[in-house]
């Protein structure tokens, strides 16, 4: 069978008639200006929703962003495991203060994976906006419909503080792993120094100790610090992340609200 003529034909979009029904054709047969047959109504209507699913294309980008860098940092994370850097460093830290720090930034890194999916979903509504559906962009709208610029100003200002403030505890906790470091390093200063007696510098037999010890409080003092930096840079990319996404949901917010606030 020929498709190639089948597909050179015009698509007829006009519905058949059963006989005896009334055509809705003008004097020469051809369709009436105001008439539209059901497949044309479809056509059409797929034609206006085009646009509408193209805006669907970039949802939850933010998330998928979120997703995207953590890979990367999990696969850096995975390569120093090969190479024994996580052990090693595991190892020598005796006051275990490395895993704390690590916890630390597990748990922020949570927080900031819980508020970039918060975020991410209220962008998805706001554009476009539904206000059949619950949303930040709904209570935002019923609060200013009707009221005039100068109060508009108002919860536009308190909308920014509570979503800033939001994700502030984000930003807290990157800066505590930097905090534990340091924290580490004087610890670790002072294991280091707690061996060390003048008496005995003298002494073969106990320069051995001395000397172990030192080792052991420079190991924890250099590991922490290492550590605390790199996860501190770690998390803090996520939360410029988050603080990007969240600048772009306000001003999502704000133009919702001009275009529907009414004169």
């Amino acid at each position: 069978m020929d498709h190639s003529a089948s597909l050179a034909q015009p698509l007829n979009l006009r519905p058949e008639f059963a006989p005896g029904q009334p055509r809705e054709d003008g004097p020469s047969g051809g369709a009436s200006p105001g008439a539209m047959s059901a497949g044309a109504r479809h056509f059409a209507w797929m034609l206006a929703a085009t646009p509408l699913a193209g805006a669907h294309r970039y949802r939850y980008l933010l998330l998928l962003r979120f997703g995207l860098i953590n890979l990367i940092g999990l696969g850096l994370l995975a390569l120093a495991q090969v190479h024994g850097w996580v052990t090693l460093t595991l190892s020598a830290d005796h006051t275990h203060l490395v895993a704390v720090i690590f916890l630390v930034f597990l748990a922020g890194l949570g927080a900031c994976g819980y508020r970039i999916a918060q975020t991410s979903r209220e962008l998805n509504r706001a554009r476009p906006f539904n206000p059949l559906i619950p949303s930040l962009a709904a209570q935002f709208l019923a609060k200013t419909r009707g009221r005039s610029g100068e109060s508009r100003s108002i919860l536009v200002s308190a909308l920014r503080l509570k979503l800033t403030q939001r994700i502030a505890v984000i930003r807290h906790t990157a800066n505590s792993l930097v905090l534990l470091g340091l924290i580490g390093t004087v610890i670790g200063f002072i294991i280091a120094l707690s061996g060390v007696d003048p008496d005995k510098a003298g002494d073969f037999n106990a320069v051995a100790p001395m000397v172990s010890t030192l080792i052991e409080g420079m190991s924890t003092a250099l590991y922490t610090t290492l550590v605390g930096a790199v996860l501190n840079v770690w998390l803090m990319v996520n939360y410029h992340l988050l603080a990007g996404g969240t600048v772009k949901l306000i001003t999502a917010l704000v133009e919702l609200g001009e275009e529907h606030a009414g004169p």
